[in-house]
């Protein structure tokens, strides 16, 4: 019965859009010694959620008494143009701020281009879930997640042969590269694992070399609070000024490491977020974006990923990346915003304003 099982799923999981479908148990991942070491060391940053639910994550029984099995399924997502990248920009920000106009853009990282995800997946979910306690029978209870539950999700889709971890602790699937979302089904139903994937990163250490703030600081080991996509999205508060002008033009997000892994060249799109696609650029103009206000926010950002951050968090990056990319043109709309009432954007704009006058001596 586990294999009709499975093969019913699978198929269920097809129809329903995700582009792959893999089984393990629901045993603890063997990577819940290493998870508590980085909790330990304090590379979470402010993310104490994760400690919070330590416990939980590192046993799905934890969070689904009986849980027997877990079904990982793979998304992936067009890759699309290349946003603006952050360490060139860093590099060269005097040449940057000469060419640089007022409908500049800052940068995006991919998956934000498209609708929240989390929306996306989760009547796909649930439909996959009737499946899966119809095909186990009355006494099966089956519960979903999509970055949101506390999964130590990677490990156990390496573990159920979705892909493997690259040194840059991101999931790879030959298939779909790096660009592609995870989501997983813990249920009671017994279902017979797939053989974990075996890691193929061989001695490429490009995603290592490409990180504009060392934030991987050694293969497979990321350290978040160096991580521009934890400091632009993660983070609510200031953003250290020793990772600013590494930012680049950045305002949600990073895809460095990403973007430079090999295995990208033989990505294949999904057409389950396609539709959703609601930017075709591959970035978002800084002057419009600073000048927003919290309607305008809601009015263009909502059922994104962006409306995450806030306004608050938007306008912070984007001080940010106007102080790293901009020239004198910029600087009337900034000395306006060093005066905000949020305190955090007035701090990072007026940041922004000694970066562009010390350029322009």
């Amino acid at each position: 019965m586990s294999a009709d099982a499975k093969t019913i799923i699978r198929r269920r999981a097809i129809e329903l859009g995700f582009d792959a479908c893999q089984f393990t148990t629901a045993t603890p991942p063997e990577s819940a010694r290493h998870f508590r070491d980085w909790l330990a060391a304090g590379r979470q940053g402010t993310m104490s959620y994760l400690e919070r639910t330590a416990d939980r994550r590192v046993n799905p029984a934890a969070v689904l008494p009986g849980a027997a099995s877990v079904i990982v399924l793979a998304a992936s997502y067009p890759a699309g143009e290349a946003a603006p990248e952050p360490v060139e920009w860093a590099r060269s920000s005097l040449a940057m701020s000469r060419s640089w106009k007022p409908e500049s853009r800052g940068g995006v990282a991919r998956y934000a281009r498209f609708r929240d995800y989390h929306e996306v997946f989760r009547r796909k979910l649930l439909a996959l879930v009737e499946t899966v306690d119809i095909v186990g029978g009355p006494d099966t209870r089956s519960r979903a997640y999509v970055d949101t539950g506390p999964v130590l999700e990677r490990d156990l889709a390496r573990r159920a042969g979705m892909g493997f971890i690259g040194k840059h602790t991101n999931l790879i699937r030959p298939s779909l590269g790096n660009w592609f979302f995870i989501a997983e089904v813990l249920t009671t139903l017994v279902l017979a694992p797939d053989a974990p994937a075996r890691n193929r990163c061989g001695k490429c250490t490009r995603c290592i070399a490409a990180c504009p703030t060392q934030a991987i600081v050694a293969p497979y080991q990321l350290d978040a609070r160096r991580c521009i996509s934890y400091l632009t999205i993660e983070s609510r508060g200031p953003i250290p000024i020793e990772f600013r002008p590494l930012i680049g033009a950045r305002v949600f997000g990073c895809d460095a490491c990403l973007e430079v892994c090999p295995w990208n060249r033989f990505a294949a799109a999904g057409g389950l977020l396609a539709r959703t696609q609601w930017t075709d650029d591959s970035g978002l103009v800084l002057l419009d974006l600073l000048a927003l206000d919290h309607a305008g926010f809601r009015r263009r950002f909502r059922r994104t990923p962006i409306e995450r951050i806030k306004l608050s968090g938007l306008r912070r990056n984007v001080c940010v990346a106007l102080g790293n990319v901009a020239n004198a043109d910029a600087l009337p709309a900034l000395e306006r915003a060093a005066f905000d009432p949020d305190q955090l954007v007035a701090e990072h704009a007026s940041w922004a304003v000694g970066r562009i006058r010390e350029r322009s001596e």
